[in-house]
């Protein structure tokens, strides 16, 4: 057992909804700034998991941007507030695990998240 599978198991107790794995890379990055701050693992209605490059700050709260394709399979950028809730060092140099809840997303967004949750895509499950 490697340790991102041993630490979303020792999540799924509080979770509310299914999370999709991310079987190809989709960037994340900083609403603000524009620098990518990671790669996601897996994501839910409520919240996902990052492999974040740079350094994840505990408890802090986050303005992300990612994109994924709406049900005409354009890409649509995702913006969300996220509140960090855990990390841990991955086994790789300079990459950290880490949860966060969404705290905030627009309508929008938020049902483009959702179709895409329902869909049978390539690149998760």
């Amino acid at each position: 057992m490697n340790s991102r599978d041993a630490t979303e198991r020792s999540m799924i107790e509080k979770r509310r909804g299914p999370r999709k794995r991310l079987d190809i890379p989709l960037q994340v990055s900083d609403a603000m700034t524009g620098t990518m701050v990671g790669q996601l693992s897996n994501i839910s209605l409520e919240g996902m998991m990052l492999v974040a490059t740079t350094s994840i700050v505990d408890d802090a709260l986050y303005q992300f941007v990612f994109q994924l394709p709406d049900g005409h399979g354009q890409l649509r950028p995702i913006e969300v507030g996220a509140h960090e809730l855990w990390s841990e060092r991955t086994n790789m140099q300079g990459r950290t695990w880490a949860g966060f809840r969404f705290i905030d997303i627009s309508t929008s967004d938020l049902a483009v998240l959702r179709e895409w949750m329902t869909r049978t895509d390539a690149f998760a499950r």
